[in-house]
């Protein structure tokens, strides 16, 4: 009898290893962190309410004022970016990856069966890509794809394959999420003079636009998801070493591109991290884009710690902004640090708040602070600012975490 229970034992400690292991034999062991609760002394209740009511607002408040997200007929829905008029697959994305993460299958559903009907491109030169945005009858604007969108695509569908198992046609989750990669790493397999593949031959970077000319010559920082080309590695059915390479690339390259002192990133680089401005549209400097790289790194330390410097950087960061005054911070920079912008942007607030799942400085706790006395966005601009404050609210408290596919 007791050589059967350290026989179960054992059999079970195997399956457990076997579940979580990863072609180069590491073991994925994420310990995920409530900063509400653990730098401000929020209850478990309170941070369950914040998000419940965040979700409320951009999902299902007022149609004019508040909520982003928008049923279409009785099976989708899209979500719109309410200052342009249009339908991104970057926000289509990151709606998926929030509905997967608060498990809400319904929205996941509607959204990604609008991205599949309306965005997704069944021929032409950019078949198997997601044109990047539509208008809300579906029109495609622009039939090129923005390659942020099919990373977050990628990265949700393997999410909800693990959460709600795979079904038939677009809702078989994980052969969705392979058709895609297969597109991203193999396009210019095709033999076509005008889209290329996702990610340049030879530095092995993601691309800004996968189209021939200049767009494919250069990347965006903030596109630089290591943690997601990890989790690839293990999960995709085939390039997997690729995917393992392709995250050590890029967490080599954020440290090529992030400036010495201030910690800030362009827009777009080059792909040795040289700031790059290649339409004179002031994209060598810290705009917009570029705030999303504080979540990417610290979301890579948070679930892979791959590397110190992910601590450092966001330690930099979250110093220079502070020194800018933490009430008062402008939103666009140059890298070197001379304001550009002088608006103080909820969405650059999130990112910041999400960097302090790396950081160790003592001030990141009036970072999370900031975040948890922020207001719901409203109005013509509420789409990206509330998008990334829904985003940090789920990393900042923990609930932004890695579903397993069996």
């Amino acid at each position: 009898m007791f050589y059967n229970k350290i026989f179960q034992i054992i059999l079970i400690i195997i399956i457990v290893l076997i579940q979580f292991s990863c072609p180069n034999n590491e073991v994925i062991f994420i310990k995920y962190q409530n900063l509400f609760t653990e730098l401000l002394g929020k209850s478990k209740a309170e941070v369950k309410a914040k998000i419940d009511n965040a979700w409320d607002h951009l999902f299902y408040g007022d149609n004019d004022r508040q909520r982003v997200y928008y049923p279409v007929d009785d099976d989708m829905a899209y979500i719109m970016d309410i200052g342009n008029g249009d339908i991104r697959s970057e926000g289509m994305s990151y709606g998926m990856m929030i509905s997967v993460q608060l498990n809400k299958k319904e929205e996941f559903n509607r959204l990604w069966k609008w991205a599949k009907t309306y965005m997704y491109q069944n021929d032409g030169p950019y078949k198997g890509y997601f044109a990047w945005h539509c208008t809300p009858d579906g029109e495609k604007i622009h039939e090129n794809p923005a390659s942020d969108g099919e990373e977050w695509f990628v990265m949700a569908l393997f999410f909800a394959e693990a959460r709600w198992k795979n079904s038939t046609g677009i809702f078989n989750y994980g052969k969705e999420a392979n058709k895609i990669l297969d597109t991203m790493l193999h396009k210019d397999e095709d033999g076509g003079n005008i889209a290329t593949s996702m990610f340049h031959p030879e530095a092995k970077q993601i691309v800004f636009v996968p189209t021939t000319g200049t767009s494919s010559q250069f990347t965006d920082p903030s596109y630089h998801v290591p943690h997601y080309y990890e989790l690839w590695s293990k999960w995709a059915l085939k390039d997997n070493d690729y995917w393992f390479q392709a995250a050590k690339i890029s967490r080599k390259f954020l440290k090529k591109a992030a400036h010495t002192k201030t910690g800030l990133m362009p827009d777009y680089a080059e792909f040795d991290g040289t700031p790059i401005d290649p339409w004179n549209g002031g994209h060598d400097a810290f705009r917009f884009d570029a705030w999303r790289n504080a979540m990417n790194i610290a979301v890579d330390y948070a679930w892979f710690a791959a590397d110190k410097w992910e601590v450092k950087q966001s330690n930099r960061l979250l110093k220079f902004f502070y020194k800018e005054g933490i009430d008062v911070y402008g939103n666009q920079y140059t890298i070197e640090g001379k304001m550009l912008g002088g608006d103080h942007s909820l969405g650059l607030i999130s990112m910041n708040a999400v960097a302090c799942l790396a950081a160790t400085v003592l001030e990141r706790s009036e970072f999370v602070e900031k975040l948890w006395n922020s207001s719901l966005p409203e109005g013509r601009w509420r789409y990206y600012d509330g998008l990334l404050y829904m985003l940090a609210l789920l990393n900042v408290s923990g609930n932004f975490k890695v579903y397993f596919p069996s």
